[in-house]
Parts: structure tokens; C-alpha cells; sequence
């Protein structure tokens, strides 16, 4: 099957080259003369989409069509049609290439209880990478599952107990005091120093089941789009640009990033929808 737009260019063709006329032409190729003299509207804006695309994609290079077209609808506010906005994005060669799925046959796990207000549950884990110099660094990720709200992220060589109970003070201060904070077994998860600073505090640690991180799946998630974003994609010469890095990322995540797991909108937006 010929598609109407290629059809519309041999009719155009013979009409320019052979010389017959367009109602002869479109009988040919079987095509309206409506079709015929259809010209293309609002290249301009075709032009701003191609532009906002190339952007989106050159800042955010494992972002796919889905994640750019919610930032574009949902965080910019155009109304752009997605089919429109799709056919620009193929023309522009943009898709990411897609790798095949590994199929395992496993046992289906009870799905992780969604909170229905903040503060409710939060969850956290660390992060291992490198400095340009080898040097093994660490990353401590804290979350809240109510809107996936990047809460903080603490870099250093050594994240012993005490900072992350002294992170978690700083979180607090301005975010309030959590009911529950769900984490893996890690030592400093399980020292004695975390669990009487969370008995002080009247908050309940939620301790996964050991080689389970699906029952952690929220920060899970998060853990794996901070290494796609930036954490795999750049080198760092100090902790100090580690952590200048991931706190202005952290802002980009909450405020202009779209979340799947909220349908699409960003964190922030998810909050202001509770507000």
C-alpha cells in the first residue's frame, strides 16, 4: 500500500513533469484534489517541537519519547498533540535503542503499599561509584514514597551511623518527621546508634527481607535512575563536585522531571495536587 503523502508527490510529479492536469493526476493515483493541494500548517511550531527535542534529549540522553512528551505537556504546558509530537521525534532519528528482555520465571511479589499522605514512609539505601582517581566513594539516598520526592542525597568517602542520622536531622528540620523509614540490612542501618535515635524520635524502621530489594522498590527505582541520569554518564575529580552535582540534580528531579510511577507528573506536582 502507497501511503495519501507519497501518493500526493507522484501526482504532484506528473502534474509538473508530464504536463496533465490535476484532476487527471489525482484520478491516477487515486487521491482527492483536496489532498492534492493540502499544504503543511504551523511549520513554525514543528520547528520550536524539533528544537524543545533536540534540547531534551542532548541534556537528558536516556530520556525516551514518553518521559519528553510528559515534561512538554505536563511541567512546559503545551498542547501539542503526541502523535504530531511522536512524528517529529522519528524524523529526528531520537529513539533510544531498545534492548530485549530478559524473561526469568519468578515468583510474583506482594506489591509495596502506596502512603497516602507525606511523610507516611520514607525510604533510603546507599550508592557506590568512583572519583576520576579511582577512589571508591558513597552515595546515601533518602526518598519519600508518597511522591517519590527526592529528599537528599549525602556523598562521601565513609557514611558511617552517625552521618546518616545526622542527614536524616537535616531532612527533618525542614520536612518533618516521618512515621516509618523503610531500609535494607546494612551496619549502619542496623547499629544500635540508628535504632535508639529512631526509638527517641518515635519513628519505626522498616527492615527488608535480606536478598529481597523488590520489597525496597521505590528507592530501588530511584537508585536506578540516579546512575542512568548522571552518575554513569560523568567522572568526578573530588566528592565536593559529587555533591554540588547531585544537589542541582536533585532540584531538576523533583521540579522537571516526570515520574512514571505518578502518571507522568513531577514530583513537586504531585504535592502541590495534596496541598
Amino acid at each position: 500500500m502507497v501511503k495519501p503523502s507519497r501518493r500526493r508527490e507522484m501526482a504532484q510529479k506528473a502534474v509538473d513533469e508530464k504536463r496533465v492536469s490535476i484532476r487527471l493526476a489525482c484520478w491516477m493515483f487515486s487521491i482527492s484534489e483536496t489532498c492534492y493541494r493540502y499544504q503543511p500548517k504551523l511549520s513554525s511550531e514543528n520547528a520550536e517541537i524539533a528544537d524543545w527535542l533536540v534540547r531534551l534529549t542532548h541534556n537528558q540522553r536516556n530520556w525516551g519519547f514518553g518521559l519528553c512528551f510528559l515534561h512538554l505537556r505536563n511541567v512546559k504546558g503545551f498542547g501539542w498533540n503526541h502523535k504530531r509530537v511522536y512524528r517529529i521525534y522519528r524524523e529526528l532519528e531520537l529513539n533510544l535503542r531498545i534492548k530485549p528482555k530478559k524473561r526469568l520465571v519468578r515468583e510474583k511479589p506482594e506489591p509495596l503499599a502506596v502512603p497516602a499522605m507525606i511523610n507516611d514512609s520514607w525510604s533510603m539505601d546507599f550508592m557506590h561509584d568512583q572519583l576520576n582517581d579511582g577512589r571508591s566513594y558513597r552515595l546515601l539516598n533518602v526518598i519519600d514514597d508518597f511522591n517519590r520526592e527526592g529528599l537528599g542525597i549525602e556523598v562521601d568517602f565513609s557514611l558511617p551511623a552517625e552521618r546518616v542520622i545526622r542527614s536524616l536531622d537535616q531532612i527533618i528540620e525542614w520536612r518533618g518527621k516521618p512515621r516509618s523509614i523503610r531500609c535494607d540490612n546494612g551496619p549502619e542501618y542496623i547499629s544500635g546508634k540508628l535504632s535508639a535515635w529512631a526509638e527517641k524520635r518515635e519513628i519505626a524502621l522498616a527492615f527488608i527481607q535480606p536478598g529481597k530489594p523488590q520489597q525496597n522498590a521505590y528507592i530501588e527505582r530511584y537508585n536506578r535512575t540516579v546512575r542512568y541520569d548522571w552518575l554513569a554518564q560523568y567522572l568526578f575529580d573530588s566528592t565536593e563536585e559529587v555533591q554540588d552535582y547531585a544537589t542541582r540534580w536533585l532540584w531538576h528531579y523533583n521540579h522537571e522531571r516526570p515520574n512514571m510511577g505518578l502518571g507522568g507528573i513531577t514530583p513537586q506536582q504531585k504535592l502541590a495536587m495534596m496541598a
